[in-house]
């Protein structure tokens, strides 16, 4: 079975685990937190303190969604590994979050599993969920992963950087990436914009991978306090573009029912992407 282990993000070499310290034979080392994650973000983000979200922010994210609300969508994602009959898949969650994903996917089926973000915060949560996985610090574009060594990604509402992607799945491996629906939170849109819209479902474009298949997930959830609809729309981009007007809204609200709809789309590496790494 291929490794499936973080490699050193300096020199690309095998990393070990040495009691609390992944290290390479070049000597390069990097120290477990206490929580259990390692950082493995090199050069101007080698902290890895202030990137990312904030530990407000990755706590909001946590408490909202350890309501449930969002376990239609994690139904559909577990149903979408197990539908893909792979033995104990060597799982990656790309930019994690705070493990919400990761750890219904490994209560529910036997994984190989690790999950990066670049944010610390985030990452520190979901590395005290105590799973069976390793959760480390990393930049997207840089995933220190061996070539070839994912059978199965999720990508939820991320950056999209297919040339990464490409690189690490093998060449049977799954992507599975989530957009939101045409009518996600639009219930929430209506309380805060004059004229709401509806998502266009757009799904990642990609030359070096090849969309197979969908499944879309709705359903309608109800918020009881106005500090869920706060953590909810904190999760969304519309935080950020949001009018003074709209915000006094919002914080008038005292419950909210709204739609959740979601697109889940499966990716294979493209034929073009595999020829090409067999004739390098």
């Amino acid at each position: 079975m291929q490794p499936f282990f973080p490699v050193c993000p300096v020199c690309g070499a095998a990393l070990q685990k040495e009691d609390r310290v992944l290290r390479c034979d070049r000597g390069h080392s990097f120290d477990f937190a206490k929580e259990g994650y390692v950082n493995l973000l090199t050069g101007s983000h080698k902290p890895g303190d202030s990137i990312g979200d904030s530990r407000e922010m990755a706590r909001a994210r946590r408490a909202f969604l350890e309501k449930g609300c969002f376990r239609p969508l994690a139904d559909a994602l577990i149903e979408a590994v197990r539908t893909e009959g792979k033995e104990n898949p060597a799982v990656l969650d790309i930019c994690c979050g705070e493990g919400y994903y990761s750890e219904q996917l490994s209560r529910a089926l036997p994984c190989r599993l690790l999950g990066f973000d670049l944010s610390k915060e985030m990452v520190r949560l979901a590395a005290k969920r105590k799973l069976d996985a390793l959760f480390f610090v990393a930049n997207l574009a840089a995933v220190p992963l061996p070539d070839s060594s994912v059978d199965i990604a999720l990508h939820l509402f991320a950056p999209f950087h297919e040339a990464s992607f490409a690189r690490l799945l093998k060449d049977s491996g799954v992507l599975l990436s989530v957009v939101p629906g045409k009518r996600h939170l639009f219930e929430l849109k209506e309380a805060v914009y004059d004229t709401p819209y509806e998502n266009d479902e757009a799904l990642p474009q990609t030359t070096l991978l090849t969309l197979t298949g969908t499944k879309k997930v709705t359903a309608k959830i109800r918020l009881e306090t106005p500090e869920d609809i706060r953590a909810l729309f904190a999760m969304t981009p519309y935080v950020h573009r949001t009018s003074k007007e709209g915000i006094a809204r919002l914080e008038a609200l005292e419950s909210l029912e709204t739609t959740v709809a979601f697109v889940i789309g499966v990716y294979k590496k493209s034929r073009q992407q595999r020829d090409e790494e067999l004739r390098d």
